[in-house]
């Protein structure tokens, strides 16, 4: 019988799951291996949910946000009854090795199983671009540029009433969604956790701005930093200025992924199976210096991230010259 790998996607959803899901079926397929899905993450490992994935079950899903393994979040597997259970299914079904696609949560449940004998690769999917190992994690680049986008459609309006735009978006508490959709988009103002900010400061540009002729800016605040809606009231409040908050939520999540997450997916995908295939575990696969890379998940998620000061530098000179 062929030895099988399971998979797994687990918390928040990301563009290009489905395209690692892809990758590691393709890959393990051409390496004699055959894969079992495991459906709502860990919860779906307790609960034997597990079925296997052909070739054919992946064609089409490149180009698909979100992931056909459905995801979800479970306190049970973060017990020692919820992980003996998991175990159990794990030899049940003869899974000789884990792949795991998901942000920090996901990745601490992979370091479990490691630590219980199985193991297991995790691959980084999640918008927020919070895991330190790594360069950029899967759904990352979708998001940013679904937040460009999004930015564009909202100055169109802010233009025509001349209104300040505060668009709120994840990030939980690193601001790279943020940081780099206000170059990218061209916001006036970035407000994101790493940096300390200075409400009154922000409201005597726009005035200023505003005095200068430009009507309209827009200030864009990660989540970790404060809420969009508290922004806006401040503003209108404080310096009397026509504010209008938007959160964008969810649909930073969904969508078609990016070709740039679909490569690292792709790829990512390639090099868990490869770990796999010489029985190596307990490793997180990454992107450093645009180079797919593994590393320990131990020493991976000890890592303290670091915040891009140089782009946010390069931001301030930019901000500080728009009129």
């Amino acid at each position: 019988m062929k030895k099988r790998i399971g998979i797994l996607t687990s918390g928040g959803d990301t563009p290009g799951m489905n395209a690692g899901i892809r990758s590691v079926v393709m890959a393990a397929d051409a390496a004699g291996f055959s894969v079992m899905g495991i459906t709502k993450g860990y919860a779906g490992l307790i609960e034997g949910r597990v079925d296997r994935i052909k070739t054919e079950d992946v064609a089409g899903i490149v180009e698909k946000g979100g992931t056909i393994l459905k995801t979800a979040r479970c306190e049970e597997f973060k017990t020692q009854e919820g992980q003996q259970k998991a175990l159990q299914v794990i030899k049940a079904f003869d899974i000789s090795g884990v792949v795991v696609i998901g942000g920090d949560g996901s990745f601490q449940g992979a370091k479990v199983l490691s630590h219980l004998g199985v193991p297991t690769i995790g691959i980084p999917g999640t918008i927020d671009n919070d895991l330190a190992y790594t360069d950029f994690t899967i759904g990352f680049d979708t998001a940013v540029n679904g937040v460009v986008g999004e930015m564009s459609r909202i100055r169109d309006t802010m233009n025509s009433h001349e209104r300040v735009g505060v668009i709120e978006v994840m990030g939980n508490k690193c601001g790279d969604i943020a940081l780099y959709a206000g170059i990218a988009g061209g916001a006036e103002h970035i407000i994101i956790p790493e940096v300390e900010f200075d409400i009154d400061y922000i409201c005597d540009k726009i005035i200023g701005n505003r005095i200068k002729g430009n009507m309209t800016s827009i200030v864009l605040i990660a989540e970790g930093a404060g809420k969009g809606e508290a922004v806006a009231n401040y503003m209108r409040a404080k310096a009397k200025l026509d504010a209008k908050a938007i959160v964008l939520g969810y649909i930073q999540r969904g969508g078609t992924p990016s070709a740039a997450d679909r490569l690292r997916a792709t790829s990512m995908g390639m090099r868990a199976v490869q770990l796999l295939e010489k029985g190596i575990g307990n490793r997180v696969v990454g992107i450093r210096d645009n180079k797919i890379i593994d590393e320990d998940i131990d020493e991976a998620l000890s890592k303290e991230l670091i915040f891009r000061k140089d782009l946010y530098d390069e931001f301030k000179i930019m901000s500080e010259n728009m009129q």
